[in-house]
């Protein structure tokens, strides 16, 4: 129990920041997931819908202080090496 009034709020805050981050950390390894599988499936024009998808939740996730920005750029680039592995197949 936190000993201050402050300390209570603080403890608010962060149970409301713990669990949107892992809201958002959760749709992004859904939607990642997506992107591989259509990927490993050999569907280049809808794995590429979904690489835009995942960018833009990774995007997003960097606007809400989720991630850092040069995580989620490392992301989006290790993503589209794997995107244009499979269209020049």
């Amino acid at each position: 129990m936190a000993n201050s009034t402050t300390a209570a709020k603080r403890h608010r805050q962060n149970i409301k920041r713990r669990t949107r981050n892992r809201m958002v950390k959760s749709e992004l390894r859904t939607n990642t997931r997506r992107f591989l599988e259509l990927v490993k499936s050999q569907a280049a024009e809808d794995a590429r819908k979904q690489y835009v998808t995942v960018a833009g939740l990774l995007d997003r996730a960097v606007s809400k202080g989720v991630l850092n920005k040069n995580t989620a750029s490392r992301k989006k680039h290790r993503l589209y090496k794997v995107l244009t592995g499979t269209e020049k197949q």
